[in-house]
C-alpha cells in the first residue's frame, strides 16, 4: 500500500476512543501471474481471511452486492455491535474480489458503495466511516446531517 493509505487510516483510528480499536491485519495477496488461475488465489485469500477472522463475533465482508448503509444507519449498527458483539471482523478482498464460498461464510455483506474502489481508498473510507459512526454516537458535531 501507499504511504497515504496508512496515514489515512491512522488518522481516522487515532481519533477513536481507546474501547474502539480499529487494527488493520493485512495478509499476502494469492499469487498472480499471466499464466496462473485468479480463482485459485482468490481462494488462497478467503482461506487466509476466513482464518484471520475466525475469532470475531461478527464477520462483514465488504462487497458491492451487501446491504448499503447512510451514515445513520451505520450508527446504529455500530451500536448493536459494540453492546452485542464487541469484535467485528470486516473483510476487504484482494484485487479480483471475494470468493462466492467467502461471502457464504461471514455473517453479513456491506456494500460501502456500487462502484468499485481500489483497495488502498476503501480501507481510507472504511476507517473514516467507523468514525463518523461513533461521532454520531457521541452527539459529536463532526457529523453534519
Amino acid at each position: 500500500m501507499q504511504r497515504w493509505v496508512y496515514d489515512g487510516v491512522k488518522a481516522y483510528s487515532e481519533r477513536m476512543p481507546a474501547q474502539i480499536q480499529m487494527r488493520v491485519m493485512e495478509i499476502q495477496a494469492g499469487k498472480r501471474s499471466a499464466r496462473s488461475n485468479v480463482g485459485a488465489a482468490k481462494e488462497e485469500e478467503a482461506g487466509k481471511l476466513l482464518k484471520k477472522a475466525a475469532g470475531a463475533d461478527l464477520t462483514i465482508a465488504l462487497d458491492e452486492s451487501g446491504q448499503a448503509f447512510s451514515s445513520m444507519e451505520l450508527a446504529n449498527e455500530m451500536r448493536d455491535w459494540l453492546n452485542r458483539t464487541p469484535h467485528v471482523a470486516i473483510l476487504i478482498g484482494g484485487p479480483d474480489g471475494l470468493t462466492e464460498a467467502c461471502k457464504s461464510n461471514v455473517d453479513r455483506l456491506w456494500s460501502l458503495s456500487k462502484l468499485t474502489l481500489p483497495h488502498g481508498l476503501v480501507r481510507v473510507v472504511l476507517a473514516e466511516q467507523l468514525y463518523r459512526g461513533w461521532t454520531i454516537l457521541q452527539g459529536h458535531p463532526y457529523h453534519r446531517s
